[in-house]
């Protein structure tokens, strides 16, 4: 096995395929991505369970959140993706490895999916991909996933990728729209010894 330091040091995002789906790093200077984004976290289905610490309500706060994931990304801190059929490259989504810790090879996981995507397993199909590549090309050890307590949806989507159910963390994310209240979460994990889940169902 490699060195920590050289398994997690900071390199190009490749582009991952797999379950029906590609994956590649989001493009800050594609009007594009940065619309895709902006619809992302302005839906509100996402608002009801995630509070970005930043707000982000037009095309130029998009496109600056994407600047500063894409400067994440570069430093090797992250890796951000964006979800898309792989065969007719409609965009569907979001995943990404956050807050990574080149020491403890420890990263948090994220995912969010378009509205007219939800209900064909794109969450679990680009969150499948994306764990595998962390804890296998990224050589981290452990992932964690969290969420708002009572968002059975994303509950659903960490125990099919493997991320065993840890515990409530108190008081652990942002209430809804807020950045002065806050409320419990469930914690996930899957860590690299843990079994392969199996494969999806991918739809035609």
């Amino acid at each position: 096995m490699a060195p920590t330091r050289e398994r997690t040091r900071p390199r190009p995002l490749p582009e991952l395929r797999g379950h029906g789906l590609r994956l590649r790093p989001w493009d800050p200077e594609s009007r594009a991505d940065a619309q895709t984004w902006l619809r992302g976290l302005t839906d509100p289905e996402f608002r009801r369970w995630n509070t970005p610490f930043r707000p982000i309500t037009d095309l130029a706060d998009a496109r600056e959140s994407l600047r500063r994931g894409a400067r994440r990304d570069a430093d090797g801190a992250g890796a951000s993706f964006r979800i898309a059929d792989a065969g007719s490259g409609t965009p569907l989504g979001h995943v990404g490895v956050n807050e990574v810790h080149p020491v403890l090879r420890r990263g948090l996981v994220g995912y969010w999916v378009l509205p007219e995507a939800r209900g064909r397993g794109v969450a679990t199909r680009a969150l499948l991909l994306a764990a595998h590549w962390a804890l296998t090309e990224l050589g981290l050890h452990r992932l964690e996933l969290d969420h708002a307590v009572r968002h059975e949806a994303s509950c659903r989507v960490a125990e099919r990728c493997g991320f065993g159910y840890e515990g409530t963390m108190r008081g652990a994310i942002f209430e809804a729209g807020r950045l002065d209240a806050f409320r419990d979460a469930h914690l996930h994990a899957r860590l690299a010894t843990d079994p392969e889940p199996p494969p999806p169902d991918t739809p035609a």
